[in-house]
This record gives structure tokens, sequence and C-alpha cells, in this order.
């Protein structure tokens, strides 16, 4: 099969990388010969708020470093049988489309998924910038699947988790021992998840 686009880019904060995550990956990757992966929110320096999204800025919200998830990324593509050559994994300030032209290629097909609000101010980020949009899926937030915040969730309260992401990542998570991190995070005093 022929690939739609010669070049896409998506982009997520993967806090932590779980199985809807990959498809998602997957998914974009299956329209294009090369897949360049955006990892949001990669330091506090490049994170803002933003009020369609207040949560997602939060220190226990983004427990692990840009480098870990860049890890996760590449372990789970990898492990998902996509060849190293044929995706790329870089930082993406997405709350500064300012500077997405010094971190990902304008030219690429940009994927991206929709469920809230969060996402159709993405999508109209993407649109004002004038860039080739492709949206993957629109689907309410009640029909989302798994996100980070229940992964985490579950590993503050030492119950199951790993079933829901990745083999891969679920052995990089134990060996950082992000459950123990979170819970540190965690502390009273500490913003929600």
């Amino acid at each position: 099969m022929n690939p739609q686009y010669p070049l896409g880019v998506i982009h997520g904060r993967f806090q932590v990388l779980h199985n809807d995550h990959l498809k998602y990956l997957l998914a974009g990757k299956r329209l294009c010969r090369h897949l360049v992966v955006g990892i949001t929110n990669p330091d506090p320096c490049l994170t803002r708020e933003d009020r369609t999204d207040p949560g997602r800025s939060s220190p226990l919200a983004n427990p692990l470093t840009y480098f870990e998830r860049y890890l996760l990324v590449r372990s789970s593509l990898e492990e998902a049988g996509v060849p190293s050559a044929d995706f790329s994994v870089v930082p993406l300030p997405i709350n500064l489309p300012e500077l997405y032209r010094y971190y990902v290629p304008m030219d690429g097909a940009f994927f991206l998924t929709i469920y809230d609000d969060w996402g159709r101010k993405k999508l109209a980020n993407f649109q004002a910038l004038g860039l080739q949009v492709h949206v993957l899926w629109e689907v309410p937030r009640e029909q989302k699947g798994i996100c980070g915040s229940e992964v985490r969730r579950r590993m503050l309260r030492d119950e199951p988790w790993e079933s829901l992401v990745p083999q891969a990542v679920a052995r990089l998570l134990r060996h950082w021992n992000i459950p123990s991190r979170l819970k540190r995070l965690g502390a009273p005093g500490s913003p929600p998840l």
C-alpha cells in the first residue's frame, strides 16, 4: 500500500504512553512514509497552561522527562514493528505555535485526533498556520478510551496498570519506578492528576 503523504507530523504528551496512544501513532504512520512524533510539554520552559485543558500542565500530570518519553515512543513503535528509519522523535512546544518551525517540518501533514475543546483549539492553531491537517478521528470525550490520567491514577493507588500500556512501555516504567515517582509528586498539597 502506498502512503498518502511522504511526511507526517503527529504529537502527544505521552504521560504515560498507553495502548491508545500507540493506536494513534500507528494510524498516523500508516498514512505516511516517515512519521515525525512531536513530544509536547517537553520541559517546563516550553509548557504553558491552557484554559481548554488546565490540568495538562501540572507536575503530577507530567511526571516523565522528555528523554523518558522519547524512549517510550521509540521502544513502543519498534516493538510494534515500525523500522526506526521510518520515524523521528522530537520535542514540540504545542502551546507555542510560533515555535513549531524550529522543531518539526512544516511541509508535512499534521495528524491529530479531536475529543474536546483542546483538540479543536489545536486544529484551529494548525489551520491558522496554513498547515496541511488530517484529522484521524473525532469522537466525544466519553468515547476516548484510555487516558494517561487513568494510568497514573492506577499507579498511585497500586492498582493494575500494565495491561493499559505496550509491553515495552511497562518494562521501562517499572525500571524507572514511575509509580514511586508519582507517589512523591502526589504527596499532600500536590496539584491533581
